[in-house]
């Protein structure tokens, strides 16, 4: 396992990793260093076959602050193909946390400013307190939400991306869960036992079919009809129903029996 001066990878033994933004001094603001340890670490968990999904957290006060002042200092003296191999970088990141092969969870408290939406985005899910303040903050100091800006989207339609890109207004993690960018919001005083709630929630499932159904829904996308796209989903449920998981899974819910993935995790679990 890599040390990371900006992060923190870690595994429970229930079968989940936790990767942990962890500059609390610097309000986990992204610099290049960061930027690449985030990219080495998951690639880590993508290589690795036993976390089931991972949830993408931060130590301190706050999630993160948008990009780190220094940071951003230095690439205004840089030329423009510098600064196109910066944002490059971090067009890694962002789609290499999209395409990650199993479910993600993203954890918010605090401030979420600038590229942490991206982050945010690119999750599967995600998940904050009530009091956590957000904002595309990027057109004040004279910039463009771009390589974030399909993630945003995505994550919260068109019309209300234009509107919180172009005015740099914050809005509450209650907002954000009206938009769609947070799938629940929560007082901040239960944010860490309503995390656990949906770790417990997501180790009921099938690993290999949270795998598959996010693959599915990927190659889905807006849902629209084509004869190639019935074709992959018609194939995709033919395929896992006669895995050894899809069976087992069968075959549990007819003799009325927790599967074996759920009895793994139980007797994984601290005590």
């Amino acid at each position: 396992m890599t040390d990371f001066n900006t992060l923190e990878l870690q595994t429970d033994p229930r079968g989940f990793a936790t990767l942990w933004l962890s500059r609390e001094e610097k309000n986990n603001a992204f610099n290049a260093e960061m930027i690449r340890e985030l990219i080495v670490a998951l690639d880590q968990v993508q290589t690795n076959p036993v976390p089931r999904f991972l949830l993408l957290r931060a130590r301190g006060r706050h999630f993160s602050a948008g990009a780190d002042l220094a940071w951003m200092q230095q690439s205004a003296e840089l030329d423009y193909h510098t600064n196109l191999d910066d944002a490059r970088e971090l067009a890694e990141l962002m789609y290499n946390l999209a395409r990650l092969k199993i479910p993600t969870l993203a954890v918010v408290q605090g401030a979420a400013y600038g590229g942490a939406l991206g982050l945010i985005g690119c999750c599967d899910m995600a998940i904050g307190a009530d009091d956590a303040q957000f904002c595309l903050s990027e057109v004040r100091i004279g910039l463009a939400p771009a390589v974030i800006s399909p993630f945003v989207v995505q994550a919260i339609g068109e019309r209300a991306a234009r509107r919180y890109a172009l005015t740099a207004e914050r809005f509450s993690g209650v907002r954000a869960r009206e938009l769609g960018l947070l799938a629940e919001s929560y007082p901040a005083s239960e944010l860490d036992r309503q995390v656990e709630a949906w770790i417990d929630n997501l180790l009921l499932n099938s690993p290999q079919a949270m795998r598959v159904s996010k693959e599915l829904l990927r190659e889905v996308g807006g849902g629209e009809l084509s004869p190639a796209r019935r074709r992959y989903c018609e194939n995709a449920i033919a395929r896992i129903r006669v895995s050894p998981e899809g069976q087992e899974g069968l075959r549990a819910f007819l003799q009325k029996r927790p599967p074996s993935w759920q009895a793994e995790s139980n007797a994984k679990e601290p005590r």
